[in-house]
């Protein structure tokens, strides 16, 4: 009995002491950079999920699971790192397209509506 005892709370207090804030996106919410004064940039987990991506497809071979890890720039993007490993022009849209800017890069005076049209 307290053998069992024992390892329960041992159990808590290992789970108590993992640093949840290490975690870039938990499961199920998102992740915003300020976008290099270019708009804000947010990730939405389940917008790739629905796409059948899981956390695995990313990290930690493109990105690593601690906050602010990743010290991306579009040069960065471009040569195929981090995001632009799949938004190549291929896989997804390139990151290099500037048509496509407006899918990461949200300013506060332009939104697009649910079938990509902008409005100012």
């Amino acid at each position: 009995m307290i053998k069992e005892r024992i390892v329960i709370v041992f159990i808590l207090l290992a789970l108590v002491s993992i640093p949840t804030t290490l975690l870039a996106v938990p499961s199920g919410k998102s992740i915003t950079w300020e976008g290099g004064g270019q708009g804000t940039v947010k990730f939405e987990g389940h917008e790739h999920a629905k796409k059948g991506y899981k956390c695995e497809s990313c990290h930690p071979s493109l990105f690593q699971k601690k906050k602010g890890s990743a010290k991306m720039t579009m040069d960065l993007l471009n040569q195929g790192k981090f995001c632009g490993a799949c938004h190549d022009g291929n896989t997804a849209f390139s990151t290099s397209n500037p048509k496509k800017c407006h899918e990461c890069h949200k300013t506060k005076n332009k939104h697009h509506d649910k079938k990509g049209k902008h409005h100012d």
